[in-house]
């Protein structure tokens, strides 16, 4: 994967950049996700903070956290997403829309024991998510 890429929202007041390579990428299933992103399955890119910079449009970034766990950030103008902050993970998910030059290559699928869309995929399918995000790190079956 070349980078650095570029994406915005749906209005594109505000612009993002993501370098480097992301550390995770799949989709989650959780109803959270499902509920703020509005479909069945959120396609998630994990970076690094210094990874991910806000290249215009910063003032019009606004902020919504149901829980510590997940900081969702949204343009104020449009009501486009953009990505979301997980400060215990000391990472941040920019969403696989927001980058549409980006070639997203799912690794996993987390809280796959919420998911009201099975995919048959061969990934591997974690009940919620990896021990090492605090999660038990159970597979399920596809």
């Amino acid at each position: 994967m070349s980078s650095p890429y570029t994406g915005q929202c749906f209005c594109r007041a505000v612009e993002i950049r993501v370098s480097g390579e992301p550390n995770a990428m799949g989709y989650c299933h959780c109803r959270s996700c499902r509920s703020w992103s509005g479909g069945p399955v959120n396609a998630f890119t994990l970076w690094s903070p210094e990874a991910v910079q806000v290249t215009k449009g910063k003032e019009d970034i606004a902020t919504y956290h149901k829980t510590d766990l997940s900081h969702r950030q949204f343009c104020r103008l449009c009501g486009g997403h953009l990505m979301t902050t997980h400060p215990s993970l000391q990472m941040i998910d920019v969403f696989s829309a927001t980058i549409p030059g980006f070639t997203f290559v799912p690794q996993v699928h987390v809280n796959y024991a919420e998911t009201v869309l099975p995919m048959r995929d061969g990934l591997p399918k974690l009940k919620d998510f990896p021990a090492e995000f605090g999660g038990s790190g159970e597979t399920v079956p596809e």
